[in-house]
């Protein structure tokens, strides 16, 4: 039986993970420290192979026993979270990829990395490739997220050529599906929350920037297939379908019934204006690419919501 340490495990993308790899057969270690997990992600898990470590892994990581794999989710990932936590993200980003990828290194283990899209920034090019550098602001106030997962690419690129730890490197695009906070801040659940109680959508800028959405099963697929592959170069896991926030902030509109108008407000410092991946590299290396429509994960994420809003079926 392998075992896997999961930083970030009570978090949104962290908890799918942790039941991914239990339903493997893994032995699976949690590890959070609850600035933006959730308890209530892992409250279902009641499985013997899986023990959860309360810390911060910022601090020297202690483990008992061997480690086959090591995958470092651990970071706030959403605008409010890492404007609301600028330091904690850039010391998560940096000290806890550093002590994560230590850990490895001493127990000879294969090393997950979830960078992420922002990597590109506000891009140039489009839709973006693994080999474009991106077009990234490092001080403007997304600079503290930007620029802690491209240290963090730095630092496990470093551990791999200097230390010959087996690393991977998932730069994950938008992911959704039940687990997200009410109050993320990101587009999926601002939307659904907002339309579920007939309250206004909330679009930034004319609502022409766009996104492309992934839901959260067949990107966990996707970093399981990275994980197990001989790939230790970055790759793009996301949804290639692109649309605009406007576009979207209709469809979940209309999926909900909602009666909520749209109102504008000005678009954040550095948002990016187009964000689309290509990935051709995990067509070809992994076999992977997305199944789940966004109509199909709409509907999930919306009940998801609509339990957590303690709101009855309309």
């Amino acid at each position: 039986m392998t075992r896997a340490l999961v930083t970030g495990a009570a978090g949104f993308i962290g908890s799918h993970l942790v039941d991914y790899l239990l339903a493997r057969g893994h032995e699976v270690i949690g590890m959070d420290n609850f600035i933006t997990g959730d308890r209530a992600n892992l409250a279902h898990v009641r499985d013997s192979r899986f023990q959860f470590v309360e810390h911060n892994v910022t601090e020297e990581i202690r483990i008992e026993g061997p480690l086959d794999f090591i995958l470092h989710f651990a970071s706030p990932a959403s605008p409010i979270d890492y404007l609301e936590l600028p330091i904690q993200t850039l010391k998560v980003g940096s000290l806890g990829t550093h002590k994560t990828l230590g850990l490895a290194k001493a127990k000879k283990a294969r090393y997950l990395l979830a960078s992420t899209s922002e990597v590109y920034g506000d891009p140039l090019v489009h839709p973006q490739k693994e080999d474009y550098w991106g077009n990234v602001n490092p001080i403007g106030p997304r600079g503290v997220y930007d620029e802690a997962k491209r240290f963090a690419e730095a630092m496990t690129v470093a551990y791999h050529r200097y230390h010959g730890v087996d690393i991977k490197i998932a730069r994950i695009f938008n992911t959704y599906g039940p687990r997200m906070r009410v109050k993320d801040g990101r587009a999926i659940p601002a939307f659904i929350s907002q339309a579920l109680q007939n309250e206004p959508l909330t679009v930034f800028g004319e609502g022409q920037q766009t996104r492309s959405f992934c839901y959260v099963s067949d990107l966990v697929e996707g970093l399981y297939r990275l994980l197990t592959s001989s790939q230790n170069m970055p790759v793009n896991l996301g949804n290639p379908a692109e649309m605009t926030i406007r576009e979207l902030a209709e469809t979940i509109r209309r999926m909900t019934g909602s009666k909520s108008e749209m109102v504008y407000e000005p678009l954040p410092v550095d948002d990016p204006k187009i964000r689309q991946p290509d990935i051709s590299l995990a067509r070809k290396l992994l076999g992977w690419s997305p199944e789940v429509s966004l109509d199909e994960g709409l509907t999930a994420t919306i009940a998801y919501f609509r339990q957590k809003l303690g709101l009855a079926e309309s």
